[in-house]
């Protein structure tokens, strides 16, 4: 690889540490501190070089399968054709096809469609879980975390990623359970890993699946 490792750099009032990302289509990405110098960027992709290294190996793994699955998206098992139709400024699902803005919108489009329907397919999962469970949960958010598939805050406040429906169900499914069984037991203690196998007793292939294939989640 180069010497010149390219990357950019944007300043947060919320960052409170130098975060660096790479992501299969914006690149590496280094987040400072309002306060932070503008050394700071080179001193931590210097760093973190190796493993910067490693992950745009990745991201050219990614954008190759992006490439081959052409104009097909998964959605929990299921493969939906991306139809372009004039005109559309909104996503329509009609069986395996999924209707789509012809225009350069059409990304945002789909990943609007994604998370609309992410909230339909994940709330009815978790009402379910936590109830089998005999846990409360507070409120149920969805987001587009890069790192994070879903959490459980100490107050009962759930979060699941939207990119979960570019995944096989049962993996949806097996992180749903999982930070349901979070509002019973908050840690990764065999306690809680007993409580995930009781209602999932074979978590641990999803589980591998997401670590193995996770990058590959995007659109």
């Amino acid at each position: 690889m180069s010497a010149d490792l390219p990357y950019t750099v944007r300043r947060s009032s919320r960052a409170r540490r130098v975060r660096v990302s790479v992501d299969p289509r914006a690149g590496v990405e280094v987040v400072l501190p309002a306060r932070a110098p503008a050394r700071a960027a080179a001193a931590a992709v210097a760093e973190l070089r190796p493993w910067i290294e490693r992950r745009l190996l990745e991201a050219d793994a990614v954008r190759a399968h992006l490439e081959a699955r052409g104009d097909i998206v998964p959605y929990l098992g299921v493969r939906l054709r991306l139809v372009p139709q004039a005109g559309r400024s909104r996503v329509h699902r009609r069986g395996d096809e999924l209707l789509v803005p012809a225009g350069p919108s059409r990304a945002e489009a789909i990943e609007r469609w994604y998370r609309r329907a992410a909230r339909g397919e994940i709330a009815p999962r978790t009402d379910r879980s936590a109830a089998a469970i005999g846990r409360a949960y507070r409120s149920l958010t969805i987001r587009g975390q890069r790192t994070r598939w879903g959490s459980c805050s100490s107050t009962g406040a759930l979060s699941f990623n939207w990119r979960l429906l570019l995944a096989p169900e049962g993996v949806l499914d097996y992180v749903v359970w999982h930070e349901a069984c979070h509002l019973a037991v908050m840690d990764h203690s065999p306690r809680f890993w007993a409580l995930v196998e009781r209602h999932v007793p074979g978590y641990r292939e999803p589980r591998a699946w997401l670590r193995r294939h996770g990058a590959t989640l995007v659109l």
